[in-house]
């Protein structure tokens, strides 16, 4: 009997899956951003990404409460009711919230402190707090997100 090899030779590919060039080209790219930014905390560039400044026209001081679900309790400091929220209508507040209770949980903040909702006269709005230094140009958002603090403003 003869024997039969049914194994085939494997191919050698020549090609390589990434270009040698684009590799360095991609190294080169990452080494240049990289020494650039470098360069500009090392000067004390000014940070030129950030929101234009404007005065302060409205400020509110909130104190949120949510939910995993979603749904949002927000009060005025003395405890008075100004929006009891369901999923479907507090979702990114509660979001916030919850963004809220874990920088409170790294300062070891109380909870109960209230928030800093502002309006500036560029038509920007932030959330900030005081307790923490945290803060959020809710603008960044979208509009339909913003626009949900701005109705907090309003009443």
């Amino acid at each position: 009997m003869t024997q039969t090899d049914f194994q085939t030779p494997l191919r050698v590919h020549d090609k390589e899956k990434i270009p040698r060039f684009m590799a360095r080209a991609m190294l080169a790219l990452v080494l240049t951003v990289l020494a650039l930014v470098t360069l500009a905390r090392l000067n004390d560039m000014p940070l030129i990404a950030t929101p234009p400044p404007g005065e302060i026209v409205i400020s509110r001081d909130i104190v949120l409460s949510g939910d995993m679900a979603g749904s949002a309790t927000v009060r005025r400091p003395d405890g008075t009711l100004i929006a009891d929220l369901t999923p479907e209508e507090g979702g990114f507040i509660s979001g916030v919230y919850r963004v809220v209770l874990h920088e409170r949980g790294k300062h070891d903040v109380a909870l109960g402190t209230p928030l800093t909702l502002l309006q500036r006269d560029t038509g920007r709005l932030e959330i900030h707090d005081p307790s923490t230094g945290w803060r959020a140009d809710l603008m960044g958002f979208g509009a339909d997100n913003a626009s949900a603090f701005a109705r907090l403003l309003a009443q």
